[in-house]
């Protein structure tokens, strides 16, 4: 199964997503209000396919499933490792499309699994771990400070699907 990870006294499992956890994977995005209005939607997974198999291919990314101990997915996280001249040549760890199951939020999980993500960024040789957050999410802005990130930088984006 690719188990990367026991969590909270073997709870929780983290492992290696595969191409057929892409329906739950999915499905955590078409819950989150802010995703589903970027048109997030499950109706299509052939371009969540093709993104997945490109992940998956790329030693320097990491798509992970957070399994409750009977098997339902209840998170997901992608870890990448970016080289980087900052910093003295210091790796980073970008941790993206951080989600845990609505009815799942409160109970630690997504503290469970953000701290297995800079444990394993450690382990791959990162010296530090970033992530962005859309403004509006103000209780995860809370969420990563009481993880002990801090809000350094002020991030910028230029949406380019239009262009296609």
């Amino acid at each position: 199964m690719d188990v990367l990870a026991t969590l909270a006294h073997g709870t929780l499992t983290v492992r290696r997503a595969r191409a057929d956890d892409l329906p739950a994977l999915v499905g955590l995005l078409a819950t989150d209000p802010v995703s589903a209005g970027r048109g997030d939607a499950v109706d299509d997974l052939a371009p969540y396919a093709a993104a997945f198999a490109e992940i998956d291919a790329d030693p320097a990314h990491l798509l992970v499933c957070l399994d409750e101990a009977d098997g339902t997915t209840v998170g997901t996280l992608q870890l990448s490792v970016l080289p980087n001249l900052g910093r003295r040549g210091t790796r980073r760890a970008q941790l993206e499309a951080v989600h845990v199951s609505d009815a799942r939020q409160g109970r630690g999980y997504g503290a469970a699994l953000v701290e297995w993500a800079v444990a394993e960024a450690g382990r791959r040789g990162c010296g530090l771990v970033q992530l962005t957050s859309q403004v509006s999410r103000t209780g995860a802005h809370r969420f990563y400070e009481r993880l002990g990130f801090t809000a350094s930088h002020v991030g910028f984006k230029r949406d380019l699907t239009s262009r296609r």
